[in-house]
C-alpha cells in the first residue's frame, strides 16, 4: 500500500488515471489530487470520498511513492524533475519521450525497459502510439516488420476538453446555419476532418506525425521505417487508425488473426459483412485495442492491411500510466 499523488486531476486524463485506480482496486494509502491555482480547492471523488485539490506550486512530493503528471509539457518540464527527487514519475506528456535517459514504456510491449529507470521518471507514450505499438509487437516479434503506413483519424478529447465543447458547439451552430469561428482548430471541425495534429516541423510533417515515427521505433525496434498522416475527426472519445504493415517474412490471415486474438490487451472484432467491425463510438470505455478489416495488402509483398480502434483517454493514457505503475511495482 502507497501514497500517489496525480498532476493534472482535473483535466481529461487526470479524471481517468482517477477512474481506473478505483476500477483496479489499486491499493492505495492517500491519494493526493494535484492541479493549478486555479484548480486548487476543488473537490473530486474517489472511492465515494472528497478529495480536496491541492496546488501544485505548493504540493510536496515528498509524500507521494509515484506521482502520475497529465498537465502538459510545460507542466512536465518545470514540475517532474522536481517530482523526481521524492517520487517515481509516470508522466504523460511529450516531454521526455524522446530521452535517451527516460523509459517510454507500454508494458504489454516493453515492461523490460522499466529496469533501466535512470532519473526517477518513466514516460507514456503518444495516445495513438500506444495502441499502434501494441498490434505491431506481437506481429513484428513473429513476421519481422520493415515498414508501417499510417493513416489516424484522431477524436477532439485528444486535444482536451476545451476542443471537445468546441465541436458539440459547431456541430449546432451548423445545424442551425450560423456562422462558425473556430478556436481550438485550424478549421471548422463539425462535419469536417483537419489533416494537421500539433505543429507543423520540417519536411511538411507535422509533431504528431514525428511523434508516432520516433516513439515506435524507441518502444520496438529502430530498424522499423515508419510513415504516418494524423487526421483530426468530429468525434468525441476513441482513436482510430488504418496501418499497412510490409514484413519481412510470409504470413497467413489465419496466423494474424490468431496472434493478435492472444496479444494481451488486444481484442479481434473481424467479420467480413456489414458492421463486423469496431467504430469509435463502440471503443469508447472500454480497455481493449480493438482489430477489424484484417486483410493483404495485394499491391505489395508479404503486406497487411487492419483497422484498430481505441479509447485515447483509457489505452492511450490513462490505463497505460496506470499499468506502468503495476509493472514498476511488479519489477522492483
Amino acid at each position: 500500500i502507497m501514497n500517489i499523488a496525480i498532476v493534472g486531476a482535473t483535466g481529461n486524463v487526470g479524471r481517468k488515471i482517477i477512474e481506473v485506480l478505483e476500477k483496479k482496486n489499486f491499493s492505495i494509502n492517500n491519494l493526493y489530487l494535484v492541479a493549478s491555482p486555479k484548480s486548487a480547492g476543488l473537490k473530486l471523488k474517489f472511492n465515494s470520498k472528497e478529495i480536496e485539490v491541492e496546488n501544485l506550486e505548493t504540493f510536496d512530493f515528498s509524500k507521494a511513492k509515484i506521482t502520475f503528471f497529465s498537465a502538459g509539457g510545460k507542466i512536465s518540464e518545470k514540475y517532474v524533475p522536481l517530482a523526481a527527487k521524492h517520487s517515481v514519475v509516470i508522466d504523460n506528456s511529450s516531454y521526455f519521450r524522446m530521452d535517451p535517459d527516460v523509459p517510454l514504456i507500454v508494458p504489454q510491449v516493453n515492461s523490460k525497459d522499466l529496469k533501466n529507470i535512470k532519473k526517477n521518471i518513466i514516460a507514456n507514450p503518444n495516445c495513438s502510439t500506444a495502441q499502434l505499438v501494441i498490434i505491431l509487437k506481437p506481429l513484428h516479434d513473429l513476421f519481422n516488420i520493415k515498414r508501417v503506413v499510417i493513416s489516424t483519424y484522431q477524436s477532439t478529447s485528444g486535444a482536451g476538453k476545451a476542443p471537445m465543447d468546441e465541436l458539440v458547439e459547431q456541430t449546432k451552430l451548423s445545424l442551425e446555419n450560423k456562422k462558425i469561428i473556430s478556436k481550438n482548430f485550424t478549421k471548422q471541425i463539425a462535419f469536417n476532418a483537419i489533416p494537421h495534429i500539433d505543429t507543423f516541423i520540417e519536411g511538411g510533417y507535422t509533431k504528431e506525425e514525428t511523434k508516432m515515427i520516433n516513439e515506435t521505433k524507441k518502444i520496438i525496434s529502430n530498424k522499423i521505417e515508419l510513415t504516418a498522416t494524423c487526421v483530426r475527426i468530429p468525434v468525441m472519445v476513441s482513436h482510430a487508425e488504418s496501418i499497412n504493415i510490409e514484413f519481412e517474412k510470409q504470413f497467413s490471415i489465419e496466423k494474424v488473426r490468431e496472434v493478435l486474438e492472444n496479444a494481451d490487451g488486444c481484442k479481434v472484432i473481424d467479420e467480413r459483412k456489414d458492421g463486423g467491425y469496431i467504430t469509435p463510438v463502440e471503443a469508447e470505455g472500454k480497455n481493449e485495442t480493438f482489430i477489424s478489416r484484417i486483410r493483404k495488402d495485394n499491391s505489395n509483398k508479404n503486406t497487411l492491411n487492419l483497422w484498430c480502434v481505441s479509447d485515447n483517454l483509457l489505452r492511450g493514457a490513462a490505463l497505460n500510466a496506470v499499468e506502468i505503475a503495476e509493472a514498476y511495482i511488479k519489477n522492483k
